[in-house]
């Protein structure tokens, strides 16, 4: 499909799943003032290019003015991919400024069990350094909605906390940098769509990981909201409204700037 075509679905067939949800978020959430400049990070698969895409529409249409940056790190890839990577940012006619780094073998080096959580730390502190760079103020990730429901449950198995992945969340290592998610309102079954819809093949993962991608505990959340929402769609709106609506008079405790609190310390 030709990237005129590929733009005019925005507009089109996947303005209510997509276009519509995304300049939600970006109003909801104040993710885009003016004069901001903003580096939209592309990773290789669906979701940053789309994101990509979308920032580009909203700063043609929107009226709000910022500058766009297109920042792609190659953490290593085989040939293979970085040609996928390439033949897709030529078909949707995005210029993107790529940087190399050697991420994908440290992370598989010191945690080749669960390379995950180390690789996106590395991946984030290079996007930040590479962005501040280049005078960006913000950085835009692709996570979606599904993304985000999935953190919360995640948190409370896994992790034995509550906590949410923020739609927007300054930056505690890069002084005046931010980092937005505009596709919080986004489903992942639309982004999949829009894929199957533009004919174009994206990288699911390329990181030592993949190989057991259905048996990661990302996996097994997503199989199991699923297997929930099958039986009552609510509760994957349930579980963002969960970490919205917290009650602090009905919890255990909590921890902030100021350190660690408890319930007891109202009976002081």
């Amino acid at each position: 499909m030709e990237q005129v075509q590929i733009e005019r679905l925005l507009h089109t067939r996947f303005a209510k799943n997509l276009r519509n949800p995304f300049v939600q978020a970006v109003q909801q959430y104040q993710l885009i003032a003016p004069g901001d400049s903003i580096a939209v990070c592309i990773s290789g698969g669906k979701d940053s290019a789309l994101l990509a895409l979308l920032l580009r529409d909203y700063q043609k249409h929107s009226g709000v003015p910022f500058t766009l940056t297109a920042l792609a790190m190659d953490p290593g890839y085989d040939a293979v991919n970085r040609r996928q990577i390439v033949h897709n940012l030529a078909q949707l006619g995005l210029q993107v400024q790529m940087f190399e780094t050697n991420v994908l073998q440290v992370a598989g080096n010191h945690a080749p069990e669960n390379p995950c959580f180390l690789c996106a730390k590395m991946r984030r502190g290079y996007l930040y350094a590479e962005a501040q760079k280049r005078g960006c103020n913000k950085i835009a990730l692709g996570h979606h909605y599904d993304d985000a429901i999935e953190t919360v449950l995640m948190g409370l198995i896994y992790g034995g906390q509550i906590q949410a992945m923020l739609p927007r969340l300054q930056s505690a290592n890069y002084e005046g940098m931010e980092l937005i998610r505009p596709l919080y309102h986004v489903r992942e079954r639309a982004v999949s769509e829009w894929v199957t819809a533009t004919g174009l093949t994206f990288l699911p993962c390329a990181c030592p990981a993949h190989t057991k991608e259905g048996n990661t505990k990302r996996a097994e959340i997503k199989a199991l909201i699923a297997e929930l929402a099958a039986k009552n769609p609510q509760i994957e709106a349930n579980l963002l409204n969960a970490v919205k609506n917290v009650d602090t008079a009905k919890v255990l405790g909590w921890r902030d700037t100021n350190g660690r609190h408890s319930f007891l310390d109202r009976f002081v």
